[in-house]
């Protein structure tokens, strides 16, 4: 009669199976299972074992016969991921592990050798640095595009003036590209931060095995080297239990979704008949069920809205790490979904912002009469009472504010206020005064390196043009 634990290994894992007398319970499976979202790792899975059966062939510690029946079986798994029929079983847990079992199905034997020398623990840990590298390529491709969007709207509008904000209340004028540049130099901080996460992440946690690397005589330059890899890791404890690449690509998401979701408000309220200052074209606009005048800037509010998913994702995996002792735990599966989603967020978003730039058509009329409200150039006669008159600018600044009290009870702009009005509050301003008082004059004065004027902000899309785009 067979006891229980002879019978065990059969029933057991069959890939760590020998220590335990009894399958896993439902609920172990269910929880330990991550093959429903690590999935989407099987060709950087193959990519790194095809490396890494190499490697091994090169250091004698792999037959050339089995290397080829394991790169040939490789082949032949990816291209059945590829082609959307390899069968994932969540019972064998990971992709690892679903990768392994078909290329034993294909190759037999051989397929058990290609483990040597390597745990999941740098396994996994350089497929996520593989995935990874090629979605930062991607996202900072995208914001390349949606920089492109807006230098491109930038140089039609270097001219079309528009209000200038603080605390959302009419501040200066400025012109539309000049604000428009500001997002350019936002994303282009985001895309910064994505390559200097990418110069990071690139060192190869291969050989790394499960933290104390192996007595094999491996080489991890040349799997470094086969793989894209800068260098391997230097030490195998971290290079198994670091993530740190993972949250940098989350910090820099959640600016970037920070970014995505300020310029999606003001498209928000430049496109709403409140402000009316700008069109958004019906593809990228929704209408009610109930209420048929409405259209929606439904896609500038949902960009808006996943700025909350990305600060979440990044909130969700530092509360992971943070009490993580040395080296790995299995706590880390939980960095795949955030990663995943926050990327998916991103490619998404950052499109749809694309578009919605590409298809703004903007009412110059519009823009101007709402950048002439609210004394817009009170700034502007302050500094003339400075330069005309030498008054000390703290004294002129009281001045101004008198002069905007007038006008204001008058009910008119700066600009139509009599000069015997003026005089009445500084005597020495004369008719020259008025040379300042257009929203025009006022935008075309500010020439100071990065200010708004036409001229300045031709010029600095076409810098922008080159220092991004080239």
């Amino acid at each position: 009669m067979t006891s229980p634990s002879d019978s065990g290994p059969a029933t057991a894992n069959p890939m760590w199976g020998g220590r335990f007398a009894e399958s896993p319970s439902e609920i172990m499976e269910r929880i330990n299972a991550s093959v429903a979202f690590d999935r989407r790792l099987a060709l950087h899975d193959i990519r790194g074992s095809k490396a890494h059966a190499a490697m091994l062939a090169a250091q004698g510690v792999l037959s050339g016969e089995d290397d080829a029946a394991i790169q040939d079986g490789l082949d032949r798994v990816a291209a059945e991921v590829e082609a959307g029929v390899f069968h994932f079983d969540p019972a064998l847990e990971d992709v690892h592990m679903n990768v392994e079992a078909r290329l034993k199905t294909l190759i037999g034997d051989a397929a058990g050798r290609l483990h040597t020398a390597r745990s999941r623990n740098d396994q996994v840990a350089t497929d996520m640095r593989l995935w990874l590298r090629d979605t930062l390529d991607a996202v900072e491709h995208g914001l390349r595009g949606l920089q492109a969007a807006l230098i491109a709207q930038a140089e039609v509008h270097a001219a079309t003036v528009m209000p200038g904000f603080t605390h959302l209340q009419p501040a200066q004028p400025v012109t539309f590209g000049h604000h428009l540049l500001a997002y350019v130099e936002m994303f282009g901080r985001d895309r910064g931060r994505l390559a200097d996460g990418r110069a990071r992440l690139n060192e190869c946690p291969l050989g790394a095995a499960a933290l104390a690397g192996t007595s094999f005589p491996i080489d991890r330059e040349a799997t470094a080297a086969a793989l894209g890899f800068d260098r391997p890791a230097a030490n195998s404890m971290d290079a198994v239990s670091d993530r740190d690449f993972c949250l940098e690509f989350l910090a820099s998401g959640a600016i970037c979704g920070v970014h995505l979701s300020r310029l999606a408000e003001e498209l928000v309220l430049w496109t709403g008949p409140a402000w009316n200052l700008a069109r958004l074209p019906d593809r990228l606009t929704t209408g009610s069920s109930i209420m048929p005048q409405k259209r929606n800037a439904d896609a500038a509010e949902l960009v808006r809205g996943k700025a909350g998913r990305l600060a979440g994702a990044l909130v969700a995996l530092l509360t992971v790490l943070k009490g993580l002792p040395m080296a790995y735990g299995k706590d880390m599966q939980e960095d795949k979904e955030p990663v995943f989603d926050a990327a998916e967020t991103l490619m998404l978003a950052i499109p749809a912002a694309t578009a919605m730039i590409e298809g703004l058509a903007v009412d110059r009329d519009a823009m101007r009469a709402m950048a002439a409200r609210g004394f817009p150039t009170a700034t502007d006669l302050a500094d003339w009472l400075v330069r005309a008159l030498g008054l000390p600018f703290r004294e002129a600044h009281r001045a101004v504010g008198r002069l905007v009290k007038a006008a204001e009870e008058a009910g008119c702009g700066l600009a139509d206020l009599p000069l015997d009005a003026m005089r009445k509050i500084e005597p020495g301003i004369d008719m020259s005064v008025y040379d300042v008082l257009s929203v025009e004059a006022s935008v075309s004065s500010r020439t100071s390196f990065g200010g708004a004027a036409p001229d300045r902000v031709a010029q600095a899309a076409a810098e922008a043009r080159r220092r991004f785009l080239s």
